[in-house]
């Protein structure tokens, strides 16, 4: 009687108990998996709370509705109609577990949304968890502070705690809830693979070189992102940021953080929006270097071999550049463009330039601006993660770069990875692609989820009926995500190489901030 009973406390069904209280989630879906939705991991960040480091959430009495998503952060994005309620209080987290009993210990995936740290939610239908969790992970997804909210730093904060990436310290508090909740949802808190695109990603090579994040997960996926460096230089540094704080209080009329904080949300967001075509790394409110969540630039912190020694999975789009062209050094004309890249990069290494991005004439000049956009935004600093952290040689490392395109995905743009990561197959918005996934689409999607499942699992992608996909080694292999999945030499390798040429120390110069 005792073994029986035990059996039938083990099983896992909609309802589930967390430190703060018991929740109830969404009936089985089409893959087996139970969606857990909306459940506080940290206080709300309102009131004498904005501008803090996350609180515990308030327990709660009785069963807490866990059947739809909470609000998403503010967002700082000009105009944007992605759908859905947002407010200031937004610090929720969504589970989706096809677990039948509470102790199977499967391994947990942790996915960090994208939008530059200005706009995004864990709400997106193309990051919906069940197919990923019907292959047998637990997935977990959650909100965070975005812009002014997420990222304010001041002097006058710093005499309360270290300020400046409340965002990054959410990101840490969902991890704790994993490591203090998830065996409850059939997970196992030893066996955390933290994933993200963009931002998402950047997020996680952050806090690979973050001590606060040591041991709140034990292997990596980053798509497309690596450590929020940009065209005009590395993330902002201590300085900078209190700066651009004081900026802003100033443009408030010198309010006081008390002041600021008794600003209604709405009113205070709209007064630090964002465009794409704004540097989002150093022209807005975004990660810095706070000696607390981020001691230093990231790539230095991997090129003494600082960050934690774990598997990691990472790499970027053939088309990176697509959203982002608006930043593009001018392209109006081959003498244009040459004359931009010669105020960046230096006449002495114009001939260098001109051999990776060559700009014979202007329809050339503006492919390589677009490709040259793409390679700093994105795919150089991906390329340098999988360099630094295999050169440490403490873990397994893998890269790829997905080239895929169809009728569904036209172009290997930005963020086209996702729904083929997460098996949704959802609209591709970005690309404006109208048509829906066919059998190729489909089949690609399976061979992702299987290595990404697989990762977490192993930390290894390889498995039965997959494509071999080896470890990143000096060749600079890696495997090329397409409608025929092969192990390639890097085909950007030489664009990267150069790009990486102006770092020193692991940091991108300083003297890019002046950039056109």
């Amino acid at each position: 009687m005792n073994a029986f009973m035990t059996a039938k406390a083990a099983e896992l069904g909609r309802q589930v108990r967390t430190q703060a209280g018991p929740v109830r989630g969404c009936p089985r879906d089409g893959s087996g998996a139970l969606a857990f939705k909306g459940i506080p991991y940290a206080a709300p960040p309102v009131g004498p709370l904005r501008w803090r480091a996350p609180q515990p959430p308030t327990p709660w009495d009785g069963v807490r509705d866990a059947s739809t998503f909470g609000a998403g952060c503010l967002s700082a994005l000009e105009n944007d109609q992605r759908p859905g309620p947002r407010s200031a209080d937004c610090l929720y987290l969504n589970v989706w577990t096809a677990a039948k009993q509470a102790d199977e210990k499967r391994p947990v995936m942790v996915w960090i949304h994208g939008g530059g740290f200005q706009f995004g939610s864990s709400a997106n239908p193309a990051t919906n968890g069940g197919p990923l969790a019907g292959k047998g992970v637990v997935v977990v997804s959650f909100n965070y502070r975005l812009g002014v909210f997420g990222f304010f730093a001041h002097p006058d904060l710093d005499s309360e705690a270290p300020s400046g990436n409340y965002g990054l310290q959410d990101q840490l508090a969902a991890l704790r809830w994993v490591k203090a909740n998830i065996a409850g949802f059939g997970g196992d808190p030893d066996n955390v693979t933290l994933f993200g695109e963009s931002a998402g990603a950047m997020a996680v090579g952050i806090l690979m070189a973050s001590p606060l994040a040591h041991g709140l997960f034990h292997k990596a996926i980053g798509e497309s992102g690596a450590f929020w460096d940009g065209r005009h230089g590395p993330l902002q540094g201590f300085d900078e940021a209190r700066a651009r704080g004081r900026a802003f209080a100033r443009q408030q009329g010198h309010a006081s953080i008390a002041a600021l904080r008794a600003v209604p949300a709405e009113q205070l967001n709209a007064a630090a929006p964002w465009s794409f075509q704004s540097d989002h790394v150093v022209a807005a409110f975004s990660p810095s270097i706070d000696h607390h969540v981020i001691p230093d630039a990231p790539a230095a912190r991997f090129l003494r071999g600082e960050q934690m020694p774990i598997p990691l999975l990472a790499g970027w789009n053939a088309t990176e550049e697509f959203p982002f062209l608006s930043q593009s050094l001018p392209d109006q004309s081959a003498q244009a463009f040459c004359a931009a890249a010669e105020a960046m990069f230096g006449r002495e290494r114009m001939a260098d330039f001109l051999e990776v991005y060559p700009a014979d004439t202007d329809a050339q000049a503006k492919a390589s601006a677009a490709a040259l956009t793409g390679d700093i935004v994105v795919g150089e600093q991906c390329w340098q993660w999988l360099q630094l952290h295999r050169a440490g040689g403490r873990a397994p490392v893998y890269g790829y770069m997905f080239s895929y395109t169809s009728p569904y995905t036209p172009i290997a743009s930005h963020v086209t990875e996702i729904p083929f990561v997460f098996g949704t197959l959802t609209p591709q918005q970005v690309i404006g692609g109208g048509a829906p996934p066919a059998e190729a689409d489909r089949a690609l999607a399976q061979t992702m989820m299987s290595y990404w499942v697989n990762f977490a699992m192993h930390g290894d992608p390889n498995g039965t009926g997959l494509p071999e996909w080896p470890a990143y080694d000096e060749e600079d292999v890696v495997q090329i995500l397409d409608a025929t999945i092969e192990a390639r030499p890097n085909p950007q390798a030489a664009r990267f190489r150069f790009l990486g040429s102006f770092r020193q120390n692991g940091i991108l110069p300083m003297r890019w901030r002046e950039a056109p």
